[in-house]
């Protein structure tokens, strides 16, 4: 968006407890629904990645595996999901509403309003798409409208978000009582996320000791570092201020109003924002997220267009043939062979998520040994999936291998 520098300025206080925007659905396996009680949505993308990896054209773990990576925040992998899934099946609203949660997170509304009519056309229930249309209304300064769809979406799955939302909408409208009426139910309830949202409510109806207070209460001596932004909300324009509660994005103070010059696109083409956000608050408004499921959570995946290496249980001294250069990642290298199966438990035991099923192998050439994963169906493919092990820190490096060279699994070694 021209003329704007975006920051993140307090994170998304009221994000679900799992979310920053969450594309909501009807709950079916084969929609790729999960529970947050259940996994996180690091772990889900992680299952849903290997289900791709196996079956490239499952529609379920697609439009899954979308909402996942939307989940974390990563709109650019989202967007590829929710756009393969719609090559799969296009007759589904899915996608196409997947596709608008994409751009409403991305701070594109205008670009938002055709995927949600398209999944309209295609069957999608006012209720499935009502919370992210209410947000891109929101964004766009229809606020009406935006209560319109956040109240039809509060019989829906995403009804806590809704009600989020109603919330912030009402204040900014200038309705304070209405907004801390509807934001009474969570706050009843021990919503974690209540005194974060009643924060932004204050703040926007112009109250800063009432939002210090809130903010105090919910994170302690943190209004500090908030204040400068909270007290600028009161003066921004609807649509601004909706951007700045939902999506953490604030104007640059050299401009006057939100604008919004690039054309929707057609439906089915995901288009994505670049955006500068401030960093170091961002945990500030953020819901705590539920009890990890593991002690290191693996890392969003951005694309599974890979085939994921080996998973099968190899028998005792298997060699693997070295045929016409086979493409694999090189995670280490030592003169001792014998050293390489223990950093590869090692690398595996601290990302289980991440290498669940995949065998390590020992490559034996005259020069040195190497602990690698593989074969890759080719160099794209290879270079994805090293990729997302630098997300959690390894290193890897493309490597083909000799006719020579010997290649087992670190199991026989």
């Amino acid at each position: 968006m021209r003329g704007f520098l975006h920051m993140r300025f307090i994170g998304t206080l009221l994000a679900c407890a799992s979310a920053a925007v969450v594309m909501t659905a009807p709950p079916a396996a084969a929609q790729g629904s999960y529970s947050p009680y259940d996994e996180g949505p690091g772990a889900a993308l992680a299952r849903y990645v290997r289900a791709l990896a196996s079956d490239p054209q499952d529609f379920g773990s697609l439009i899954g595996a979308g909402k996942a990576a939307l989940a974390l925040g990563d709109t650019q992998a989202a967007a590829g999901f929710f756009a393969r899934a719609d090559e799969v099946n296009s007759k589904s609203p899915l996608p196409q509403a997947g596709m608008g949660a994409v751009s409403v997170a991305n701070g594109e509304p205008q670009a938002a309003l055709p995927y949600f009519k398209r999944a309209q056309q295609l069957g999608a229930p006012l209720a499935t798409i009502a919370c992210d249309r209410g947000l891109a209304y929101d964004l766009l300064g229809r606020q009406a409208d935006a209560q319109t769809d956040y109240r039809a979406a509060l019989g829906g799955l995403d009804s806590d978000e809704a009600r989020r939302r109603l919330a912030l909408s009402l204040a900014i409208s200038g309705n304070r009582a209405g907004a801390l009426d509807a934001l009474a139910p969570l706050a009843a309830k021990g919503d974690a996320s209540a005194n974060r949202v009643r924060a932004f409510v204050l703040a926007l109806s112009g109250d800063s000791n009432g939002a210090m207070v809130a903010i105090d209460a919910a994170m302690p001596g943190s209004w500090s570092r908030v204040s400068p932004f909270l007290q600028r909300l009161p003066g921004l324009a609807p649509g601004q201020k909706a951007a700045a509660v939902n999506l953490g994005i604030f104007p640059d103070a050299n401009d006057a109003a939100y604008a919004y010059a690039s054309p929707p696109p057609v439906p089915g083409r995901v288009v994505t924002a670049s955006t500068d956000r401030l960093a170091g608050i961002d945990s500030l408004l953020r819901p705590p997220a539920p009890p990890p499921v593991q002690a290191t959570p693996p890392a969003p995946v951005t694309q599974v267009a890979y085939t994921v290496p080996v998973r099968t249980v190899p028998a005792p001294q298997r060699t693997v043939a070295a045929a016409s250069n086979k493409v694999w990642l090189q995670l280490a290298s030592a003169a001792d062979a014998g050293a390489l199966p223990r950093r590869f438990q090692r690398l595996k035991s601290q990302n289980r998520e991440l290498f669940d099923g995949i065998t390590g192998f020992v490559a034996s050439g005259p020069d040195q040994a190497r602990l690698v994963i593989g074969p890759f169906r080719g160099q794209s493919d290879a270079e994805i999936f090293a990729q997302d092990l630098q997300t959690v820190g390894i290193d890897a490096s493309k490597w083909t291998n000799s006719a020579s060279d010997r290649i087992v699994p670190v199991t026989a070694e």
